[in-house]
């Protein structure tokens, strides 16, 4: 007996699961031929934006800022802020390879939770709780993607880092709030306006692509995008929604959302979209992406990947697979699968990049 008072709970589970099976994905893909898969596409882009509310927002002129900049082996690394929409700044690292004006391919390197924002994935390993993060997960994939020679930019998503609200900026008496994030108080705080998390990160890495596709350093026309876990999913979001990604790769968020999210249901409230789930899975989110490439990695003992394991994976990368084959781009599709948990592995994704942006 679980309970010392009760002997019988009456849950919810059965009839959440029902109206997933009855209500979801209903703009699922299923499009045959380039064409209608275009058209799928734009349609879906509309619903899509529209769910994660990107209506409510407004641009501002980005007002850059310069904050710093630190010479590093093969790199510099500058520190800038932006504003992206009124009241709302977006502080990031950009880093440059030798610090040199050559044009060059951009990829932005979002983050996802326990990351301390830009911190761990720029590899600010001179901040002693930051390297537990990096260690465990792989994190510092900004530095990687520069020293193969990308221009490459990590931001703050909105509540972590330099942008934690109130009650979550207190990391010197309590050291454990430098990787914490404030999803929880920004989705308490906007979704009863019909914002949501997503839509923040979502808004707000748009407009940085807006402000770094004008540095006379970066080649406009070769854009990718790359990140682990809440960086995967800031990852799959803006590639579906903004052309302007040629490249994606997705690590550690790529599943099946009745298992990974609805079962699991104590994950981060950045996961709540209200009505996300009654017009797409991941896979058909992926499916917005093609024929521009995409990777999506994952890890064998991610746990997840929900109670089917790989199969919750591959239930998805079948949907998007189909996508990029009914625009003759089945090349431009890859799904690696490597032994450990969740983390960034990146044996494969570097190369992607550079061979999908041209740099060699």
């Amino acid at each position: 007996m679980p309970s010392a008072h009760v002997q019988k709970f009456y849950t919810s589970e059965l009839a959440l699961e029902r109206q997933f099976h009855e209500r979801g994905a209903k703009l699922r893909f299923s499009a045959k031929g380039a064409k209608a898969s275009a058209a799928w596409q734009k349609r879906a882009r509309a619903v899509f934006a529209k769910v994660l509310g990107l209506q409510h927002f407004k641009r501002v002129p980005p007002r850059p800022v310069r904050v710093d900049s630190v010479k590093l082996d093969g790199a510099v690394r500058e520190e800038w802020r932006i504003q992206t929409e009124r009241d709302v700044w977006m502080p990031y690292y950009l880093f440059v390879p030798n610090g040199g004006t050559e044009k060059r391919p951009l990829v932005l390197a979002p983050h996802g939770h326990g990351s301390g924002g830009k911190l761990a994935v720029a590899g600010r390993r001179d901040i002693p709780q930051i390297v537990a993060a990096i260690e465990r997960y792989n994190y510092e994939y900004a530095p990687q993607l520069a020293r193969a020679g990308f221009i490459t930019a990590c931001p703050d998503a909105r509540g972590f880092g330099e942008r934690r609200e109130p009650s979550k900026q207190h990391d010197r008496e309590h050291p454990e709030q430098l990787t914490a994030s404030s999803c929880h108080e920004l989705l308490l705080a906007g979704a009863p306006l019909g914002l949501t998390v997503q839509g923040m990160w979502t808004w707000d890495l748009m407009r940085l692509l807006d402000h770094l596709e004008k540095d006379p350093r970066v080649d406009a026309q070769r854009i990718g995008c790359a990140g682990l876990s809440g960086g995967g999913l800031q990852t799959l979001n803006l590639a579906a929604l903004d052309t302007r990604v040629k490249a994606a790769v997705v690590s550690g968020y790529f599943y099946g959302f009745r298992e990974s999210l609805q079962v699991m249901n104590g994950n981060c409230m950045c996961n709540l979209v209200p009505g996300l789930w009654e017009h797409f899975d991941a896979g058909d989110i992926g499916a917005m992406v093609a024929p521009r490439g995409l990777l999506i990695e994952t890890g064998e003992k991610d746990p997840l990947n929900g109670a089917s394991k790989l199969k919750n994976v591959t239930s998805q990368t079948a949907i998007t697979r189909k996508a990029f084959a009914q625009f003759g781009a089945a090349a431009q599709f890859e799904h690696v699968v490597f032994s450990g948990a969740h983390r960034w592995d990146g044996a494969r994704a570097v190369e992607f990049l550079r061979e999908q942006l041209g740099l060699r």
